[in-house]
């Protein structure tokens, strides 16, 4: 259990964090030939679902979980998670919510402040409101939107887990002190040994039994011992640590403790700027190859405007010098590595922690590095993983958001959207900062002026990244880009495929869209095509909400007849292949009831598309002409039944009354 649980939904999905440190799901991100951002690897969904999997085995329950739980059980429940820094109370909360969602409900965690379209809340969905990073000054707005998603929940018989901020309780309000239900640490050596086993480390008890370990079992932070017990784990797979437990154990507490004072010895050694530059680069790029890695060093010095030595470069240390005076070294492959057990990390800390005057030109030294020949696709990664980790744990969000612009301006001619991409993922992926994220991709298609590049990496990490854990507040993002002002055809064009994909596999999220679409048509006109293509059965997946799929067509249809006629031959032709039940063709007769003139061009559509040609659905083209005849009959005898014609037809399972539907 650590105090930095991820972002999360059940499936519902999303990222959780179970091991040390941050979280960081990185994967590779390219540009294919068609100019689309495209995700290689596993797909996000299936690393949700690991995470969440691993989540659990993890988790040990603190003192007080299970008065959590049993406040929980009654529907519309609110709890606030209270207790001391570091005992894992988002982790907590986490499982809580994990532990009372039910099959068909969502998990989902909030936006700190409230925003347009994000929450429609239902029974059976939870929900998390992470407030343990939030300021002073910022915590009466947040306790404001705690109190108007209370309201909410209750209303509707959902569950809500809040983390309250330590220290600031004496600023809650009076109405939630009822809430606040207080954990205790869990016992320190469990979660250490449950760690370990679920990693398959094998040890016996007594092997725990060390003065170190005791005092950390005791007093350190939860996650501490999930990085203690994952450097064991790095111990015993780096195959030069010893070959049993003890070895990796004691190896795992120097790098966990003593690296620090090691890495300040280290640079007491070597003050020279090329030799600093060298370690940093080293520790970026450990296991790049020595070219990059050097290239690198180099591009540092000139990044802090460094004046090179004018001895001629034969007369100087070659590199294999250099490595070795730092103590660093080279696998068989070339690779840069270091010897001792996470001590790159360790160089990276100090350099962040120790040069804070230095850190944006870090900042833009790393935007440099990328751009490199010698680079490769897997070194631009790494470098950027680990940017985004030091720059995070000094609270610099905005030296990522600043390379993400940079790498997505037209002058650089699309060729980082991958990298601006992934480091845009990162943070969102951050279990402190993701909030700010998201709300930084909010602000970025509200506004005006975003460059087409961006606009390509906030639709496929608004489709890919946000989707997957806060699809609501991914669906209004990618709304804003799809139907925004300002954009180019192109980038509209691929948010509102993302946004359509998004909508037709989710009935809520279909509903939600078709509301603000409708809403937008009646004031600007903008998004009928959206609208239109919402009722396209190609691609959908689910079964229509019925009162918004009736408004959607009553909508469509004060349109020119020629831009909906296709879509209801193809409902015609999903009919006859009995991919959906009448309803939906009664909901579209719905739409249509009290006007006859539409009943009447219903009627010529579907006399003509007995012999008309396929309008993009390839099952068309296997119909049989009876087949089409048979349903074209059907539906004709609908729309003479609503007009008063005729006998009633008793094929259809739409009731009628001879006044219509």
């Amino acid at each position: 259990m650590t105090e930095t649980g991820g972002t999360y939904v059940s499936d519902p999905r999303g990222p959780v964090h179970s091991g040390s440190g941050d979280q960081y799901i990185v994967n590779q991100w390219m540009a294919g030939a068609n100019e689309r951002l495209i995700r290689s690897g596993a797909s996000r969904l299936g690393i949700v679902r690991e995470h969440r999997r691993r989540l659990a085995s993890y988790f040990v329950r603190p003192r007080g979980y299970g008065q959590a739980t049993d406040r929980l059980a009654t529907p519309g429940a609110v709890v606030l998670v209270d207790g001391a820094p570091g005992i894992g109370r988002r982790t907590a909360a986490t499982m809580l919510l994990e532990e009372a969602s039910v099959r068909g409900g969502r998990v989902e965690e909030l936006p700190l402040t409230w925003e347009e379209d994000t929450l429609d809340v239902s029974a059976d969905d939870c929900y998390l409101l992470d407030l343990s990073n939030v300021t002073h000054a910022d915590y009466p707005e947040a306790q404001q939107s705690l109190m108007r998603y209370r309201a909410l929940v209750a209303q509707c018989g959902a569950r809500l887990v809040a983390v309250p901020p330590v220290g600031l309780e004496w600023m809650l309000d009076p109405d939630l002190t009822p809430l606040v239900v207080r954990l205790e640490r869990p016992r320190g050596r469990a979660v250490f040994s449950r760690y370990l086993r679920v990693r398959g480390v094998a040890f016996e008890p007594g092997q725990l039994d060390t003065d170190h370990l005791a005092h950390m079992f005791a007093a350190a932070p939860v996650r501490e011992l999930a990085r203690l017990a994952d450097l064991v784990v790095q111990a015993r797979d780096g195959n030069r640590y010893g070959t049993n437990f003890p070895d990796w154990r004691d190896e795992a507490v120097a790098a966990a403790t003593n690296r620090s004072s090691e890495v300040a010895g280290h640079m007491r050694q070597h003050r020279g700027a090329p030799q600093r530059a060298l370690l940093l680069t080293a520790a970026m790029n450990s296991g790049a190859a020595s070219a990059a890695v050097l290239s690198a060093a180099h591009c540092l010095l000139t990044v802090l405007n460094f004046e090179q030595e004018q001895t001629p470069r034969l007369a100087q240390a070659d590199f294999g010098e250099q490595l070795e005076e730092l103590d660093l070294g080279r696998d068989g492959d070339g690779r840069v590595t270091f010897t001792r057990l996470a001590y790159d990390s360790a160089v990276r800390r100090h350099f962040w922690e120790n040069f804070p005057d230095l850190r944006s030109s870090f900042r833009d030294w790393v935007g440099q590095c990328v751009e490199l020949p010698e680079f490769t696709a897997e070194d631009r990664a790494r470098l950027i993983g680990r940017f985004a980790e030091q720059t995070l744990s000094t609270g610099r969000t905005d030296d990522l958001c600043e390379l993400i612009e940079r790498w997505t301006q037209p002058a650089v001619g699309g060729r980082l959207r991958a990298e601006a991409a992934a480091a845009l993922e990162m943070g969102l992926s951050h279990a402190q900062y993701g909030p700010r994220f998201r709300s930084r991709v909010y602000s970025w298609v509200t506004g005006g002026g975003i460059a087409p590049d961006l606009a390509r990496v906030l639709t496929a990490v608004c489709q890919q990244v946000i989707a997957v854990t806060h699809p609501e507040q991914a669906m209004v993002r990618l709304r804003h880009l799809a139907l925004g002002r300002g954009r180019t055809e192109g980038t509209a064009a691929a948010a509102r495929l993302a946004l359509l994909e998004l909508a037709r596999s989710n009935r809520r999220l279909y509903g939600r869209l078709i509301q603000r679409l409708l809403h937008r048509a009646t004031t600007d006109g903008r998004g009928m095509d959206v609208l239109l293509a919402l009722l396209d059965p190609v691609e959908l997946r689910i079964t229509p909400p019925r009162q918004e799929f009736i408004q959607a067509w009553r909508a469509v249809m004060t349109a020119p007849a020629a831009a909906w006629t296709p879509v209801v031959r193809r409902w015609l032709a999903v009919l006859t292949w009995r991919r959906s039940g009448d309803q939906v063709l009664g909901m579209l007769l719905a739409a249509s009831a009290g006007d006859r003139d539409l009943l009447n061009h219903l009627y010529a559509a579907a006399c003509d598309w007995i012999d008309s040609p396929p309008v993009g659905m390839p099952l068309e083209t296997r119909m049989r002409r009876e087949d089409r005849c048979r349903t074209a009959d059907r539906f004709c005898r609908e729309i003479d039944l609503m007009q008063g014609i005729g006998p009633v037809f008793s094929g259809s399972d739409t009731r009628r009354t001879g006044k219509g539907i």
